[in-house]
């Protein structure tokens, strides 16, 4: 997820970057964007080396001496297009002032105003301008338009004073940050092994079999698992994927490979999500060399390929006994979804299918989206709308959890 960090003139924008290493530890992109107040007590390349990205500090090119150019003009709608929340810390009572009136001048206040994403702002500033009418009309204001306020603490502040001002505890910020964006931390004691993208079968060296798996599903799943504190194992086939960051990726290419892998770590794992479309067949006798083009026709004789699904259900990872742990498999079919789908599972000893017809628009190979029905060896059914992958993803962590906690 996207998040724009805005700092504004306080004494308290020195604890932005404590923020900013806080928010990673969340998995969160974070852009920062500063006010020309806050560069009087921080630098902007402390937050560029923190993050990584360019910190944003002027609504027209990189500075004033900089030419404007089209780019820069129209960076405020980009940035507010793409993020998933704007969070102000410190928020001075001047910022607070500009939210609620709607004053646009400068990047950061235009960005608030151009965003549709949700607004978390902490304050920090002394107590007499923190209980000052104008600053708690302010706050009613921006409350009611859904801002969400994080109180700032009382002690003694910079100024000398007593009182509440004080910016609030970076872990307290962090929290109502993540309550925002539903950022979640329940699988944080389980250990998932999920399979992902296509398998490759020799024909010989330059021919092979595969599908049309892009393994987005199980990269969606692998990603969410890990943002929700789970430990994650994901055995890939071949995809133009990147591992998710923190993630134990096992590469493998064929399917004997990513059983060997499974089964070699399936006893580690207190959910198994078999969301790889490993290929059914493979040449009996896969050629030494290239098989030459020639007229007439040919016929290449195909075995099954190990069943990783069927040996899983059957325990022999563990030794016969399942146990407490939870093994989900998938269906991706063309006809006949349900039936499929309830004869897999009976027939695999899995705990839940996930199904999808990938004939439809939207729920197909290498698409963003999937519209899919959970299939539960209690006899229930639950089927989604189009969702977008990651959606789908942590509707089926939610159910795998809920199965986990049921066979505890």
């Amino acid at each position: 997820m996207r998040i724009a960090l805005g700092v504004t003139g306080g004494v308290a924008a020195y604890k932005a970057a404590e923020l900013v290493r806080r928010l990673q530890q969340e998995h969160l992109d974070v852009q920062v964007v500063m006010t020309r107040g806050a560069r009087e007590f921080i630098t902007p390349l402390t937050f560029a080396a923190l993050t990584g990205q360019k910190v944003i500090t002027e609504m027209f090119g990189a500075g004033a001496s900089d030419s404007p150019n089209v780019e820069s003009a129209i960076e405020h709608i980009a940035v507010a297009q793409r993020i998933d929340l704007l969070v102000v810390a410190p928020a001075t009572a001047d910022i607070l002032a500009k939210f609620a009136h709607g004053v646009a001048d400068d990047f950061l206040t235009t960005l608030y105003l151009a965003t549709k994403a949700p607004v978390v702002v902490a304050p920090a500033m002394n107590v007499n301008m923190w209980e000052h009418p104008a600053t708690q009309a302010n706050l009613e204001t921006l409350r009611a338009r859904g801002v969400h306020v994080v109180e700032p603490d009382e002690g003694y502040l910079a100024c000398g004073m007593t009182g509440a001002g004080r910016l609030a505890g970076i872990e307290t910020i962090a929290r109502e940050v993540c309550k925002v964006l539903g950022v979640r931390h329940d699988l944080q004691n389980e250990t998932i092994l999920i399979t992902a993208g296509p398998t490759a079968e020799d024909v010989d060296p330059v021919r092979f079999l595969t599908n049309r798996s892009s393994g987005k599903m199980g990269f969606a799943l692998a990603t969410a698992a890990q943002h929700r504190g789970a430990h994650v194992i994901l055995v890939s086939g071949p995809t133009e994927l990147n591992a998710p960051e923190g993630v134990d990726w096992v590469p493998v290419r064929t399917t004997s490979e990513m059983r060997d892998a499974v089964l070699d770590r399936a006893a580690e794992a207190t959910i198994i999500i078999k969301a790889a479309a490993v290929s059914d067949y493979r040449p009996v006798s896969p050629r030494a060399q290239k098989i030459k083009r020639g007229s007439a026709n040919m016929t290449i004789e195909l075995e099954p390929t190990p069943d990783i699904l069927l040996e899983l259900g059957r325990g022999k990872a563990h030794k016969g006994q399942k146990g407490s742990q939870i093994l989900i498999g998938f269906a991706a079919e063309t006809e006949r979804v349900a039936e499929s789908a309830r004869s897999k599972l009976a027939r695999k000893g899995a705990d839940m299918i996930v199904a999808n017809d990938v004939t439809q628009h939207g729920a197909g190979f290498d698409t963003d989206t999937n519209i899919v029905t959970l299939f539960l060896n209690d006899g229930r059914e639950i089927s989604l709308p189009k969702l977008s992958k990651r959606e789908v993803a942590d509707r089926i962590l939610d159910q795998a959890l809920e199965l986990r906690l049921q066979n505890k």
